[in-house]
C-alpha cells in the first residue's frame, strides 16, 4: 500500500517538469512580443526574461528532488 502511495506521489512531483517546460517555452515568446511592441525597453525585458528562467528552472529542479525525497524517505 504504501510502496503504491509512493509512486503516485514521485509521478505527481515530477508533473511539474512539465510545467516547467511550457513556462520555459513562454519566456522568450513573451520577451520577444514585450520588445517587438516597445524596442526602447529591450535591456529591461532582458533582465525580466533572465528572472523568469531561473525561476522556472529553479521550479524544475525542484521536482526531481521533491520526487527522490518522497522515494527514499518513506519507507
Amino acid at each position: 500500500m504504501l510502496e503504491g502511495a509512493k509512486s503516485i506521489g514521485a509521478g505527481a512531483a515530477t508533473i511539474a517538469s512539465a510545467g516547467a517546460a511550457v513556462g520555459i517555452g513562454n519566456v522568450p515568446s513573451s520577451s520577444i512580443h514585450s520588445v517587438a511592441r516597445n524596442p526602447s525597453l529591450a535591456k529591461q525585458s532582458f533582465g525580466y526574461a533572465i528572472l523568469g528562467f531561473a525561476l522556472t528552472e529553479a521550479i524544475a529542479s525542484f521536482a526531481p528532488m521533491m520526487a527522490s525525497l518522497i522515494s527514499s524517505v518513506f519507507r
